[in-house]
């Protein structure tokens, strides 16, 4: 059966959603989105990405479509349609519709659609052998604290990470690694953890901010601060955070081993961590 999406009030199957040729967001990428997970059959950490959400339509001057519990509500009966038990629900919000220009526009409708894709989050496969990563230039735009759907640059690094045989790229600026083509990096390091400081060059991760709480929950420290490629290549540990890879250990960074070559005690501990929180 197909899936049932949403799209601006209304519940409908997958291959009668449409969006018109006109909307911003297609056109310009003039538009935000979040992905939520959903574990059991709900969703983790639905407040926080409703928070995100309405930062980044402020920052883009959009108008927020509706309520965070209408928000919720929206993404808790496509859950509930689509018979979700572990995957992601995905939202986005666009200006809406207008004539092409580059001008912002008095547009009263922005464009809502969202719909749910199953996905292994708790059993990921990459998760018991760790991640292969590679390293390349970070050339996205200078607002990636902005959660918005402009992903060409991000798309075309994962790809181009796959085809040489990575599961991922870690991108840098300047000698130092942002973050991940989707996700927050980390390092763990002379028994701290080590991960970029909030500011306009990362996302501020949902799944990262959840991992930082468990570290200093647990004794232990954490620095919010750039590293350099160097620094990674000798770490102990590295992984990556997101909402549907929740803590995902690194094992290798272009060919040479991080630390021992497999998953470590303190990724394994924080990503035991962040699912046994979820049974509280």
């Amino acid at each position: 059966m197909d899936r049932i999406a949403y799209i601006n009030g209304e519940y409908v199957p997958e291959n009668r959603a449409r969006v018109s040729i006109f909307d911003r967001g297609f056109l310009f990428a003039d538009a935000a989105y979040e992905v939520t997970a959903v574990i059991g059959g709900r969703l983790i950490d639905f407040p926080a990405h409703a928070r995100r959400l309405s930062y980044s339509l402020g920052e883009l001057r959009i108008d927020p479509p509706a309520s965070e519990p209408d928000l919720l509500s929206i993404h808790r009966s496509l859950v509930e349609h689509n018979g979700v038990e572990e995957g992601s629900v995905y939202m986005q919000v666009s200006r809406g519709a207008a004539d092409r220009s580059f001008l912002y526009s008095d547009i009263s409708d922005s464009t809502v659609i969202a719909f749910t894709q199953e996905k292994r989050i708790v059993d990921h496969p990459a998760v018991a052998r760790g991640a292969h990563v590679t390293l390349t230039d970070d050339l996205r735009w200078g607002r990636r604290d902005i959660k918005t759907v402009q992903l060409l640059y991000s798309s075309m690094a994962r790809t181009q990470a796959a085809e040489a045989g990575y599961d991922d790229a870690w991108l840098t600026q300047d000698g130092v690694v942002t973050e991940a083509t989707s996700s927050n990096a980390f390092i763990v390091t002379e028994g701290r953890l080590v991960t970029h400081p909030l500011d306009r060059h990362i996302l501020p991760g949902i799944t990262r901010s959840v991992v930082i709480e468990l570290a200093v929950n647990t004794g232990l420290g954490v620095e919010e601060r750039a590293f350099a490629v160097d620094e990674a290549r000798r770490a102990d540990e590295a992984f990556m955070t997101s909402s549907t890879t929740a803590v995902l250990p690194v094992v290798n960074i272009d060919d040479l081993s991080v630390g021992d070559g497999v998953p470590g005690p303190v990724t394994r501990e924080l990503r035991r961590r962040y699912f046994e929180r979820l049974t509280e």
